[in-house]
């Protein structure tokens, strides 16, 4: 099941994208109250965007913006909304976005050639261990995409690995859909329950939450940790909700393909400027196909590179590399530019931290703090030198580490209302 768009040239692929752009600012100028009033404000006439580069003359779409005028958005009558869905809420107040059955369609058909690209076919089975429930797009674009696949899925939802391994045993799925760290619990309760996990039929993982791989594209620390244990393919997916479009590695593992049909994509300096090929730069997307709530040149916050030569699986499409950060969790400290990911990797260097949680904040001068809160089984001066002078070694910075019970540090991870674990808590102003 994968488009035949996906193999076009990239002259085909753009003046496809052009076409539905030009359809897609139609309709926005028709039915958007926040479009409208931007294109008016800015003096745009619509009918000289005639090209992907053209987009540059229209303002972003900021996050913001969404959170001010979520409403102004909607595109449709209400009784024509038919699901409601929230932003997770991560740097911010979540975001309500509306679905009418056309977005359900949609989402559909993008999970379906999503899992498509990571090998997943009709004849397998996905048990799929995220939340379906508490307004969250992923785990209902999962079921709908596996029903358009035509394969089976298990709604276990998220944790529990007893039920989890239950499952597998019982119904022999071949996917899995999970939070890499999640994987880590399941193999650990596999070994201390003499479970064989790589008698289990699993073939692969599509993982999501965290990333799997370096910019080269080699496997990562946390990784590395799953394979050594579980022989599966491991699939790398990004995706959020305001994209309603997924990012999925085939079994190339060189980034994540972009779905053309689906999504207009921009990799963007601090000047709101186009960076050069392999240059980090924040991701910008404008939706195609969406109705209830289209965005134009949204600004997603993630840094990203975007990858532009064929891929061996033969798709014709841009890839999209790891995450290297959000924007706005950009770290300056002691002269050096870190991201949380790269702080995450080093710690899932040690098996003996059970869980952590990093806190930013301001000194008394105005510059970045960092504070990485830890819990252990045994906390000893020698696995703290240990790991700040791991520190060291990969980023060149030692933060401030101290032990934390593994109960405060899970209360901090799970604040109220919260849809997965926070790690990273910002309180700089």
């Amino acid at each position: 099941m994968i488009p035949e768009i996906e193999y076009a040239s990239k002259a085909e692929i753009n003046d496809f994208q052009v076409e539905k752009l030009r359809e897609l600012l139609v309709y926005l100028n028709s039915n958007s109250t926040f479009y409208k009033r931007l294109f008016k404000s800015h003096h745009i006439d619509i009918n000289s965007i005639n090209s992907l580069e053209d987009l540059a003359a229209i303002p972003t779409t900021s996050k913001d913006d969404l959170q001010k005028y979520n409403d102004d958005f909607i595109c449709v009558p209400k009784n024509k909304i038919v699901d409601f869905v929230t932003t997770s809420g991560t740097l911010g107040e979540p975001v309500i976005f509306a679905l009418t059955d056309k977005d359900l369609d949609r989402l559909a058909y993008n999970e379906a050639i999503s899992f498509a690209c990571a090998g997943v076919g009709s004849d397998d089975i996905i048990q799929l261990m995220t939340t379906i429930d508490r307004r969250f797009m992923a785990g209902l674009a999962y079921f709908l995409g596996a029903r358009k696949l035509g394969a089976g899925i298990i709604r276990v939802g998220n944790g529990i690995p007893e039920l989890q391994w239950d499952s597998i045993l019982k119904f022999k799925p071949t996917y899995i859909i999970a939070v890499p760290s999640f994987l880590l619990k399941l193999i650990e309760y596999a070994q201390q329950h003499d479970i064989d996990i790589n008698a289990s039929g699993i073939k692969g993982a599509i993982c999501i939450g965290e990333s799997l791989r370096e910019q080269d594209f080699s496997l990562n620390t946390l990784s590395k940790k799953i394979k050594d244990s579980w022989h599966i393919e491991l699939f790398s997916t990004y995706a959020s909700t305001e994209m309603n479009t997924a990012f999925t590695e085939c079994e190339a593992h060189q980034g994540g393909h972009q779905h053309p049909e689906l999504i207009i994509t921009e990799i963007l300096d601090t000047n709101n400027k186009v960076v050069a090929e392999g240059e980090a730069g924040e991701l910008t997307i404008t939706t195609l196909g969406v109705e209830g709530m289209p965005l134009l040149r949204f600004k997603t916050g993630d840094i990203v590179k975007s990858h532009s030569q064929k891929c061996s699986c033969g798709r014709n499409t841009n890839r999209l590399g790891p995450v290297i950060g959000r924007k706005k969790q950009m770290i300056k400290y002691k002269g050096t530019t870190i991201y949380p990911p790269a702080m995450h990797n080093v710690l899932n260097d040690f098996a003996e931290v059970e869980t952590y949680i990093i806190e930013l904040s301001h000194n008394s001068i105005g510059t970045d703090e960092i504070l990485i809160k830890i819990a252990t089984l045994e906390g000893t001066e020698e696995l703290l030198q240990n790991i700040k002078d791991h520190f060291r070694a990969k980023l060149r910075v030692r933060p401030k580490i101290e032990f934390c019970a593994k109960k405060e540090i899970q209360r901090l991870q799970f604040p109220k209302m919260s849809r997965k674990p926070m790690m990273v808590i910002d309180l700089r102003k």
